[in-house]
């Protein structure tokens, strides 16, 4: 996998698993795929991003788009494993909060 590839899979019942980097090069990609899978299994769902290399700002605000998304499909979703490299953005922008709900 290239370092600016990006992934989402569904794995099993309620179980998305992200691969790749998520970045600015791949946020649109990883948008649509994730906008398009989320829901997918008519409830609540875990997005595992343990396989994720790296992450930036574009990363992070993909997460965060993908909560509202959820949010409008009348769900929601949890992240299991999220980034350092996210984490740390996301508390500089004080938004931690929402990337751990439910850890």
């Amino acid at each position: 996998m290239s370092v600016d590839a990006f992934a989402i899979e569904q794995t099993g019942p309620g179980r998305l698993e992200v691969s790749g980097t998520l970045s600015f090069e791949t946020a649109a990609a990883a948008l649509r795929g994730g906008t398009r899978l989320i829901g997918s299994a008519g409830g609540p769902c875990t997005i595992g991003l343990s396989r994720v290399a790296m992450g930036d700002s574009a990363g992070l605000a993909v997460l965060l788009e993908w909560l509202a998304v959820a949010r409008a499909k009348g769900t929601s979703i949890r992240y299991d494993s999220v980034p350092d490299q996210i984490l740390a953005i996301a508390r500089i922008s004080d938004v931690q909060d929402l990337l751990t709900a439910g850890t």
